[in-house]
């Protein structure tokens, strides 16, 4: 279903002004799952579409949950206090192992 908003741009599904909450998170999970596809093989509308809802959708959310949890770790200061792991030599990182710039090199 499409509707126009006072904008006159179209918007693909539900206002998420008008879903309760659980539909709200069904539709957040949902997005976010199908968010690597679309980038990797959707359109340049079908990236623009996707981003536009999950805008709209996360909007919602954070309007409705403006106190949520935030965990000290996904901050910026938070993550510097991570420690950095040690990584053995011999020891692979990524697809090709370390130091190596991709296949064939």
């Amino acid at each position: 279903m499409d509707e126009h908003d006072e904008r006159g741009t179209t918007m693909t599904g539900v206002d998420p002004g008008r879903l309760d909450d659980q539909q709200l998170m069904k539709e957040l999970e949902t997005i976010h799952r199908t968010r690597h596809d679309t980038l990797l093989y959707g359109s340049n509308d079908a990236l623009r579409v996707h981003n536009d809802r999950m805008a709209q959708l996360e909007g919602e959310y954070l309007r409705r949950n403006p106190r949520r949890s935030v965990i000290a770790g996904r901050t910026r200061d938070g993550a510097r206090d991570r420690p950095t792991p040690v990584r053995e030599m011999g020891t692979p990182v990524g697809k090709w192992g370390p130091g190596s710039g991709g296949a064939g090199t």
